[in-house]
C-alpha cells in the first residue's frame, strides 16, 4: 500500500496530537492545572475595585488561574486610593498606590488600570457609569466582577452600584455611542463578602487557589502600603508587624492563609458539587463568585466554560 502523502501525515499527526492534549487536560486536577474550553473559547474578564488592591484580594488567585488558560483579564480601580494612608496622601500616595498595583499585576500575569477619581469621594454618578460602561466596551468582556453593593465602604458600595447600573446599558447602542456596544451581555459577578444584611453573599462558583497562592501572595505582598502600613494602622495591630523584611512576609503569609482557608471550609459543599467529595477534601484555599442577576445569567455548563478549572468530574 502506497505511504499517505506528507500533507495527509501531517493533518492527522496534528489531529491525534490535539486529541492527545485535550484529552489530558480534560482530566487535569482542579487544584492546579488548567484546561481548553471544549469550544476552544478564551474569555475576557474585567474585575472592578474601589480601590488598588480590592481587585487583587477578591480575585487574584483566580485571575492568576485565568492567565494560565489563555484568558485575558483587568482589573480596574475607580479611585486612585489617595487617602488610603495614616502618614501620607494626596498625589504622592497615589503614584506610590499605582506603582504597587502595577507590579502585582505583572506578578499575577492581568492588566491593571486605575482611574484618577478621589478615594473616598466616589459616587453613582451618570458620568461614571459612562466611564464604566466604556471600559466594559472596551474590553470587550465576556464576564464582568465587581463587589456587591452592601459593603461598610462608600467606595465599595458605589462601585457595585456602578457596575450593576452598567450591566444593561453595555448593549445599548445610544448610550456612550463613542464605544460599540457589547451585542451579547455579559456575565456579572460579584465577589466575595461576609456580610448579612439586608442579604449574605451566596456562592455560585467556589475557585480552588490552592496552586496559585504563592503568585497571589506575591502579589499582595507587593502592595505595601496597605498591608503592612495602613490597614495595621487603622485597624489597630501596626505593633504586630514584624520589622524584619522576611519575618514580616512570613507573618501576612499566615494571616493571608487563614483568610483565605476560613472560605473553603465555609462553602465546601459548593466544592463537592463541582469537584465531588474526594478531590474537594484536598482543597485548602478558595475565591468565591456570585452571580447578579442584572446580566445574562450563566447555566452550570457557562460557568464550567468560563472557570475551566474542575475537571470531567464537575459536568457530571
Amino acid at each position: 500500500m502506497n505511504p499517505l502523502p506528507r500533507r495527509r501525515w501531517l493533518c492527522v499527526a496534528s489531529a491525534v496530537l490535539s486529541f492527545i492534549m485535550y484529552s489530558g487536560a480534560a482530566g487535569t486536577s482542579a487544584l492546579g492545572g488548567e484546561f481548553a474550553n471544549a469550544d476552544a473559547k478564551t474569555y475576557r474578564v474585567i474585575v472592578f475595585g474601589a480601590h488598588p488592591d480590592d481587585c487583587e484580594l477578591g480575585a487574584g488567585g483566580t485571575a492568576a488561574r485565568w492567565a494560565k488558560a489563555g484568558y485575558a483579564v483587568k482589573f480596574v480601580s475607580l479611585t486612585n486610593g489617595d487617602i488610603g494612608h495614616h502618614e501620607i496622601a494626596g498625589a504622592f500616595l497615589a503614584r506610590r498606590r499605582l506603582a504597587e498595583v502595577k507590579k502585582s499585576a505583572a506578578i499575577l500575569g492581568v492588566e491593571t488600570q486605575v482611574l484618577d477619581n478621589h478615594d473616598g469621594e466616589l459616587m453613582p454618578t451618570l458620568e461614571n457609569r459612562r466611564s464604566v460602561t466604556r471600559l466594559i466596551r472596551d474590553w470587550k468582556a465576556d464576564v464582568v466582577i465587581a463587589p456587591r453593593p452592601n459593603d461598610y465602604h462608600p467606595d465599595h458600595r458605589y462601585t457595585g452600584v456602578l457596575v450593576q447600573d452598567a450591566a444593561y446599558m453595555v448593549t445599548v447602542p445610544s448610550f456612550c455611542p463613542d464605544v460599540p456596544a457589547l451585542a451579547d451581555n455579559p456575565v456579572f459577578l460579584y465577589v466575595h463578602d461576609s456580610f448579612q444584611k439586608p442579604n449574605p453573599f451566596t456562592p455560585d462558583v467556589v475557585v480552588p487557589i490552592d496552586s496559585v497562592m504563592d503568585q497571589k501572595f506575591a502579589a499582595l505582598d507587593a502592595i505595601e502600603s496597605q498591608f503592612y502600613e495602613w490597614l495595621p494602622w487603622i485597624d489597630h495591630y501596626l505593633d504586630q508587624v514584624p520589622k524584619d523584611k522576611e519575618a514580616r512576609k512570613a507573618w501576612f503569609r499566615k494571616h493571608v492563609e487563614q483568610r483565605y482557608s476560613v472560605r473553603s471550609d465555609a462553602y465546601r459543599a459548593k466544592l463537592i458539587e463541582f469537584l465531588g467529595p474526594d478531590r474537594s477534601k484536598a482543597v485548602k484555599l478558595v475565591e468565591a463568585f456570585e452571580i447578579c442577576e442584572y446580566g445574562r445569567r450563566p447555566s452550570k455548563g457557562d460557568l464550567l466554560r468560563i472557570f475551566p478549572f474542575f475537571g470531567e468530574a464537575a459536568a457530571e
